[in-house]
């Protein structure tokens, strides 16, 4: 029996490798939906159960704060939002990070809302010939944050019982987004504005009734919230399958006894890589050290998982972009964040002479984080109101 089931992994891998081989993507495709239908078949229940749990991440969580904040975006874009956001802030953010200034627009939201509007709005930005490709790829892997109350509140506060561990991981995102800024080439056109319709645009939009603006933000934001929430249950189904998988269960074992990390740790690192939330969870819930747990939360987050990355590719297949560009450079960014991150932690936890979080509890996530954004941006928004005044 042992030697049939051997034999029959061995020619299962064989017709894999083969596959993989010829790259034939149809078959492949098939046969794995085709296992998965044969899964749901054999175990409904398991199905049923985690499509429910998906559905109530959705709309309690994800909804909630998705539409209203997509409708608002929607409107400001129709009233030529992006072309004022650039002349405010464009140079301030974007010409270290040697974009255009138009880019700004898609860096704000990302900063505030992360994955993935992001890239929707850089997709935008190319769509409306704001940017060119290049600049277009190179957004993509820099508006590429998580969300700050998911990592303050959800990983920090709620998953890993501390404030402080969630603004060191949120500060490591981001600065992981900076020097991806950084490191990935640009080129000299990066500075020339490719649209040649913007007046024409801009007089279309100045024509609409704010009904029509607000009906077609509405639809718009409704279609792309459903878009994410598919996802969001799609992908817990699928990790829901392979939790109660005993085959998957087996390996972990093995896998735990040879490395001698934990089974949670090692399992959260797998489904993390499929969808970022459930391997946090399992990570943080895992009996390893604060030091290994810390770098690996943050290579997940920026990593931001199969999920996420789904997610962005149905905004991007539209275009010429190359996803595999993309998944190598987020591969990379993950590694940054945990590095900074192990720094970080060093700065910040170790060493209570140089900083302190002491005080943070007493202020909300969302509120301190608007705090540091003010006192930041303030200063240079009104010297660039100013301008925006006297240039007009």
């Amino acid at each position: 029996m042992k030697l049939l089931l051997v034999i029959i992994l061995l020619l299962i891998m064989f017709l894999l490798f083969k596959l993989f081989k010829t790259l034939n993507i149809n078959i492949l495709i098939t046969i794995i939906c085709s296992l998965a239908i044969l899964q749901i078949i054999l175990a409904p229940n398991i199905c049923i159960k985690y499509t429910i749990s998906g559905a109530k991440l959705f709309f309690n969580a994800v909804f909630p704060s998705l539409f209203p904040f997509l409708v608002v975006i929607n409107i400001i874009i129709s009233y030529d939002g992006i072309h004022i956001y650039s002349k405010l802030l464009g140079n301030i953010i974007c010409k270290p990070l040697k974009l255009t200034k138009e880019c700004n627009f898609a860096l704000l939201i990302s900063i505030l809302c992360g994955y993935p509007l992001g890239a929707r709005y850089t997709c935008d930005l190319y769509e409306k010939n704001l940017i060119d490709l290049n600049t277009c790829e190179r957004l993509l892997n820099i508006a590429s944050n998580s969300s700050p109350l998911f990592i303050i509140g959800s990983v920090g506060a709620s998953m890993m019982l501390s404030a402080k561990i969630g603004y060191i991981l949120l500060l490591s995102n981001l600065l992981s987004c900076m020097f991806m800024g950084f490191i990935i080439p640009s080129k000299n056109s990066l500075y020339k504005i490719k649209s040649k319709n913007t007046n024409s645009s801009k007089m279309a939009d100045s024509t609409k009734n704010i009904g029509i603006i607000f009906k077609n933000s509405i639809e718009d934001a409704l279609k792309n919230s459903l878009n994410i929430g598919g996802f969001v249950i799609v992908f817990s189904v699928i990790t829901g399958i392979i939790k109660d998988n005993a085959l998957f269960h087996i390996v972990i074992n093995k896998i735990s006894l040879i490395i001698g990390f934990s089974r949670s740790f090692i399992e959260g690192l797998i489904l993390g890589l499929l969808e970022v939330t459930n391997g946090c969870y399992l990570i943080s819930s895992s009996n390893s050290s604060l030091y290994i747990k810390l770098p690996i939360l943050s290579f997940l987050i920026a990593f931001s998982g199969l999920s996420i990355i789904s997610q962005v590719y149905s905004y991007t297949y539209k275009h010429n972009v190359s996803i595999k560009k993309y998944i190598l450079r987020k591969f990379i960014q993950g590694i940054i964040s945990s590095i900074l991150t192990i720094i970080l932690y060093y700065v910040f936890l170790q060493t209570s002479s140089i900083f302190t979080f002491n005080d943070i509890n007493l202020y909300s996530s969302s509120s301190l984080y608007f705090l540091i954004l003010l006192i930041l941006f303030v200063p240079l928004l009104l010297i660039n109101i100013i301008r925006l005044f006297h240039s007009s």
